[in-house]
């Protein structure tokens, strides 16, 4: 085992490693946060640190379960919902949170000081591209539900056309005079708004909704 000033040392470090990376998941209120991402952290310096100790011979054996234990606790973060699947990212920043507490443990502060501000990079900055590209390409379910009439279909799938959505009809439910269709639509956030708001201007339509 090492000197207990060094174990000291690299328990300051897990402790601000995941303090940062947890603090920019706490601003973004993710679902793993401040304690959550340091308790990680620390958890992960904390099992290859008693590895070397429990087991002299083969330390690698407990180091290497951290992974699969980690991969637990990212599965509980992500969720599906509006059409894409959420928690990716938290679930990857938990996933490289636990690799760097087992960094820290092995000494490797160079190494590790590196790759945190990578993470922190790719959490702070890399946000922006992310949000820039999303808004050029959103998925958007739209459902309507408008009296029905021959031509009424065409004339949405007109308007999609005209706000440049590309889209695909989902779903057709006829019920007495009204008709309720679905359609996935893809395009730039802008367009989306010109379509919701020609929809939302119709006085024709009964029931609009958009997910």
């Amino acid at each position: 085992m090492p000197p207990f000033n060094t174990l000291l040392l690299r328990l300051v470090i897990v402790i601000i490693i995941g303090g940062l990376i947890g603090a920019e998941r706490e601003l973004k209120s993710k679902s793993a946060g401040f304690r959550t991402i340091m308790m990680i952290c620390l958890g992960s310096f904390l099992f290859t640190t008693f590895s070397v100790y429990i087991s002299p011979q083969t330390p690698d054996r407990i180091a290497s379960n951290i992974v699969t234990g980690i991969g637990f606790l990212g599965a509980g973060v992500i969720f599906k919902g509006d059409n894409r699947v959420n928690g990716l990212t938290t679930a990857a920043t938990i996933w490289v949170t636990a690799a760097l507490g087992m960094g820290v443990a092995t000494g490797q502060y160079t190494f590790v000081f590196v790759a945190t501000c990578v993470v922190l990079g790719s959490l702070f900055l890399l946000t922006k591209i992310e949000q820039r590209i999303d808004k050029a390409s959103q998925f958007k379910t739209y459902k309507i539900t408008i009296a029905y009439h021959h031509t009424i279909l065409q004339e949405y799938e007109a308007l999609f056309v005209e706000n440049k959505l590309k889209y695909k009809q989902v779903l057709q439910v006829k019920n007495g005079p009204d008709i309720t269709v679905s359609w996935i639509a893809e395009g730039r956030e802008n367009n989306h708004q010109q379509f919701i708001q020609s929809v939302c201007n119709d006085v024709l339509v009964q029931r609009f909704e958009v997910y």
